[in-house]
């Protein structure tokens, strides 16, 4: 009867029809159906390449039976029974189907047993490739049990398990046992629990060891998981990364690749920006193998629209523009560190990647940059030293009441550039900055007062600071940012900045009549931690607020 099915089915194009017909014995095949039947069928179903929407009737018609026979079949049945659950388990609806079917335990059976039972490497492979398919459905694995132990995907045993023989197996079922793990970490509910296997079991060395892998596939699985786990085990990584410099180096070249912007690449430059930020080694080592340099001309090439990658490129974008901020992360007290950011002009760099709009992260992370950069700008600015008082000058004092000295920074009493000291007056980045305040994304705008902050900090002229924020017109809306109080890390970032724009007399008076400033600044008082409310008070004083804030002073002290 099957010879007579394949030939009609192979002669006809209304493939899809005949083997649903087919199929829908399949249950009753399995039940009363020879053995020699069942295997054939379920060997055609591995052969041929099947429609999505045939894939999922298969899978509801004879996913239970392929699973029964892949439990308990014998050798050949179990094989044709392992490719045709390959087939059908490669779209995400019919993988489901079989999760419900029961294709776990099996599964995972096949891949741990060892000894006279166990199956051949090469169907191992295929075990590893269905388990990466059905991962890869997205299911909550948390709520399926494995065993009666009512162990599932993501318990520390299992996972260990996986680990063990990720470590002592061939390539091709390396690469499908990482994207299992990859799967597993790609959502938020499940990733913490394989990270907390992998530190466990000690396997991050032998994880970041594939980074370094020949084979592509094995290589781009690994750079996903270890992408994926990088935010909650960037410590561990680093760690990692210190004791072998080549592996680092070997993410850099995938990084550097000019073949267009692959699969890969957005998950290495994600994973590298990962690393913790103030790791200076790791900073270092970038800069001695010329990393730098090769991410910096990328994020140009993009900019400028010179570099095409579809989907991956914003995500490729964001971890190279992250990767350089590093840098602008250990300037303190580093020259050579503030030579790399002089001779790559930083502040130039990101002032034109804060302009990015639509691209929230590349944004939070350049006013972060820049304001990491200004703040080192009182220590760069180069301080002239006072005229030569001669007998002339002590007899006609006249003639050394001079204007201030052309060429000198307002806010930082000193010769200021971009590239040299970082001055964000010099370098127009003021106006772009205040442009940020009203950006939707409350991240974008605590990055960019933060920045902006950096004019009024200890260290530089303050009344200059707030001038500057003047003729930028960026009072009001600093103003407005504390007003609308949209985040506590906000309103306590606003009330700092006021309070410095509020010693300026001029403007104290101007505000003192804003009813919504000083009610913001009382709940700031009401309900700030204590630093804050320090601030709050000191700034209702400049605007002599407080004979009408008594009262909230005495029942704050009465609770």
């Amino acid at each position: 009867m099957l010879d007579r099915w394949r030939k009609t089915v192979d002669c006809n194009p209304f493939l899809g029809f005949f083997l649903k017909v087919l199929f829908i014995q399949f249950p009753y095949l399995e039940k009363r159906g020879s053995a020699d039947t069942q295997l054939s069928m379920a060997a055609y179903v591995g052969e041929l390449v099947l429609t999505n929407d045939v894939k999922v009737f298969v899978a509801q018609t004879a996913g239970s039976a392929l699973v029964n026979i892949m439990k308990s079949g014998n050798r050949e049945a179990r094989e044709a029974a392992l490719k045709a659950l390959n087939q059908i388990s490669s779209y995400d609806v019919s993988a489901k189907i079989l999760i419900e079917a029961g294709i776990l335990p099996p599964l995972i059976a096949d891949l741990f047993t060892v000894g006279s039972n166990q199956l051949p490497m090469r169907l191992k492979e295929v075990s590893a490739t269905i388990l990466a398919n059905v991962v890869a459905s997205g299911a909550n694995f948390q709520s399926i049990p494995l065993d009666h132990n009512r162990q599932t995907l993501v318990s520390e045993e299992i996972v260990h398990n996986l680990l063990h023989l990720i470590s002592n197996t061939g390539p091709a079922t390396e690469c499908k046992l990482l994207q299992v793990l990859v799967g597993l970490t790609s959502s938020s509910t499940t990733v913490q629990g394989i990270v907390d296997a992998i530190k466990s079991s000690g396997a991050t060395v032998s994880l970041i060891q594939f980074v370094e892998a020949p084979q592509r596939e094995v290589r781009m699985a690994s750079i996903k998981l270890l992408n994926n786990i990088s935010p909650c085990m960037g410590q561990e990584l680093a760690e990692a990364f210190r004791g072998n410099f080549s592996q680092l180096s070997s993410l850099i070249r995938v990084i550097a690749d000019n073949n267009g912007i692959s699969e890969e690449q957005a998950p290495a430059a994600g994973l590298v920006a990962d690393l913790p930020l103030q790791d200076s080694v790791l900073t270092r080592r970038l800069v001695e193998d010329g990393a730098f340099t090769t991410i910096i001309s990328k994020v140009i090439m993009i900019r400028q629209g010179e570099s095409r990658g579809g989907r991956f490129v914003n995500p490729f974008l964001e971890g190279l523009v992250r990767i350089v901020s590093r840098i602008t992360f250990i300037l303190e007290d580093d020259p050579d560190i503030i030579a790399v950011a002089r001779e790559y002009n930083l502040t130039a760099l990101f002032s034109d990647l804060l302009q990015m709009n639509g691209l929230d992260t590349v944004q939070i992370v350049s006013a972060t940059a820049l304001g990491n950069l200004s703040g080192q700008s009182k220590h760069l600015t180069k301080i002239l030293p006072p005229p030569n008082t001669g007998l002339c000058f002590s007899i006609f004092p006249c003639l050394s009441q001079k204007s201030v000295e052309t060429g000198v920074c307002r806010v930082h009493h000193g010769i200021c550039s971009s590239r040299e000291s970082f001055c964000l007056l010099e370098g127009k980045v003021v106006e772009k900055l205040v442009a940020c305040l009203d950006h939707n994304n409350e991240k974008v705008v605590e990055a960019s007062l933060t920045a902006l902050s950096t004019l009024l900090d200890d260290g530089v002229d303050i009344d200059q600071g707030v001038m500057v924020l003047c003729d930028a017109e960026g009072v009001k809306p600093i103003l407005d940012v504390l007003c609308e109080n949209r985040t506590e890390a906000l309103r306590q970032r606003a009330v700092w900045a006021v309070e410095r724009i509020l010693r300026t007399d001029e403007i104290a008076y101007e505000i003192s009549g804003n009813q919504n400033v000083s009610t913001a600044l009382v709940e700031a008082f009401r309900h700030g931690d204590f630093r804050t409310r320090q601030i709050a008070e000191r700034a209702l004083k400049h605007v002599d607020k407080l004979p009408n804030f008594s009262g909230i002073f005495s029942k704050i002290g009465a609770q």
